[in-house]
């Protein structure tokens, strides 16, 4: 007579599969969300350190993508699926979790970052491509009931999916990338932990002691995390750290040396306490004093409120509403004193309104008009940046304006990337006016030299004709700004001045283009 009961024992097959089946499962969702962020670490640094996030993004996801059609490849060669599973967690516990201080360190020191990247791009994911495999594999070695493979695919994009919203929302503002990354191949660890507990019977004590060593390892570097950040950034500024820390949008670096302090986004300086209000009176005064009436003005980013502190010079300013997508920034110039003293405590004036909002969603919904519109928005160094520099963002602005308003845009380099500061020039030239049927916005190019980047372009812009006039109405304590600094503005010298440039628009983002192979010529 024959035993019609399955097996019970080691093999964890029958009714004793339906613990790992499940465990499976949710090392399947856990595995995901591990994946997907260092596949978001990776591009987020890549655009922080290498610039042009369009390109960065692609290249990165593409590589990763290709890199785990191999490891699903090579997973076939893997003889016994679940120590193979344990031994590319540990693996990608110590290669995921160590990414993020890995490239910190390589570009902090050499600044060559490219070659590092990809590397462990491509073994990152490797090593996560063979994950699924390996999962349904041992799913059918253990005999689950009713296994699917869909099942596991379904788990697998539920983790993609989580980790994607939390990635902005939660990992970076409140980890940071170098904790995150960690943090990330600890999870991994901790996964191979509870896989190698639960098929103790068919793994070796080698596997355990590798294990117990890597976990410590990433342990001890999370603990540390903090104390990297700082040496990295040590090596990278020469001025001493002051702030260091992520927000939902960005990386923040404040530094100083003596009285001299220093604001960078995402690696790229903001502004130098030492010649900032060279840019800034530039920026903003020009269009002040030549604007009819300056009662409400509106700023799109500048979120430190150096812009704001040149516009309330003028007693004529009765509201000033500024618009700066990250909270992260306004509250830390809003509260830090020094930070307070240098920006004249613009934030926190009676008539001034902070609110932090995507420019082109306020734009599209504020309804009212203004006198003065400042754009002293990010480089168009990327497609989400280089819509605020579209025909299709201008023409929104310009149904903001009032009748005599008008408007400032920050426009780039000339020097450096020539044909984006003239695209952006072309491009506002080409807005229509709300003068009249068929009209097209008046424009004014004119720039500056700052030392700390160099020769900068502005562009003011009026619904009707711009004539040549002198400034009147200037505040007193202009370092910069007069009347003959503001007459050699407008000369561009011949290596400078205008060239062919396409009108910069939602379908072709031309703009975009410009300014990386400008940066690049310079500075790749």
């Amino acid at each position: 007579m024959t035993d019609a009961t399955p097996p019970r024992g080691a093999a964890g097959q029958g009714p004793t599969a339906r613990g790992p089946e499940i465990w499976l499962l949710v090392a399947t969702f856990l595995v995901a969300v591990a994946g997907m962020v260092y596949e978001l670490i990776a591009a987020t640094l890549s655009s922080y350190l290498l610039g042009d996030s369009v390109r960065q993004f692609s290249l990165v996801i593409g590589v990763f993508l290709a890199a785990m059609g191999l490891g699903a490849w090579v997973s076939r060669l893997v003889a016994d699926a679940v120590r193979g599973f344990v031994w590319a967690q540990i693996a990608l516990g110590v290669v995921g979790g160590f990414m993020a201080p890995a490239l910190y360190f390589a570009f902090a020191w050499s600044g060559a970052v490219e070659l590092p990247l990809y590397l462990l791009l491509v073994l990152t994911g490797a090593l996560c491509g063979m994950e699924i495999p390996l999962i349904a594999r041992v799913l059918k070695d253990i005999g689950a009931p009713e296994f699917r493979f869909e099942n596991v695919l379904s788990v697998d994009y539920v983790g993609a999916l989580v980790a994607s919203v939390a990635f902005p929302l939660v990992i970076v503002p409140h980890l940071g990338l170098m904790s995150a990354s960690l943090s990330l191949g600890i999870l991994n660890l901790l996964v191979a932990g509870f896989s190698l507990w639960l098929f103790r019977a068919r793994m070796g004590r080698g596997v355990a002691v590798v294990w117990a060593l890597a976990l410590a390892a990433s342990v001890t570097g999370l603990v540390a995390a903090e104390r990297m950040v700082s040496v990295v950034e040590a090596s990278l500024y020469e001025d001493e750290v002051l702030i260091s820390q992520d927000s939902r949008y960005q990386h923040i670096t404040l530094t100083r040396f003596r009285n001299r302090t220093r604001l960078y986004l995402d690696a790229s300086i903001q502004f130098d306490s030492l010649d900032e209000y060279r840019y800034h009176e530039m920026l903003v005064q020009p269009a002040m004093a030549l604007a009819p009436r300056v009662a409400t003005v509106l700023i799109l980013g500048g979120g430190d409120g150096m812009a704001a502190r040149e516009v309330l010079r003028h007693p004529g300013v009765q509201a000033v509403t500024l618009v700066d997508l990250d909270a992260a920034v306004t509250d830390l110039f809003r509260t830090h004193p020094d930070l307070r003293a240098l920006n004249g405590d613009a934030l926190n004036d009676p008539r001034l309104a902070i609110v932090n909002a995507d420019a082109w969603r306020f734009v599209q919904e504020d309804a009212r008009s203004y006198d003065v519109i400042v754009v002293d928005l990010p480089d168009p160094k990327s497609i989400a940046l280089s819509m605020l520099y579209t025909q299709e963002f201008y023409a929104r602005l310009v149904e903001r304006l009032s009748a005599t308003g008008l408007m400032v845009v920050q426009s780039g380099s000339p020097l450096f990337a020539r044909q984006g500061y003239w695209s952006v020039v072309h491009t506002l030239a080409a807005t229509r006016s709300t003068a009249a049927p068929g009209a097209r916005m008046s424009v004014l190019p004119y720039h500056v030299y700052v030392p700390s980047f160099g020769d900068w372009g502005f562009t003011l812009a009026a619904p009707r004709p711009l004539a040549p006039r002198r400034l009147s109405g200037l505040p007193d304590g202009l370092r910069y700004l007069s009347q003959a600094t503001w007459e050699a503005a407008q000369v561009f010298a011949p290596d400078a001045g205008d060239t062919e440039a396409a009108v910069n628009r939602l379908q072709s983002h031309a703009l975009l283009g410009y300014y990386n192979a400008g940066w690049d010529a310079w500075f790749r």
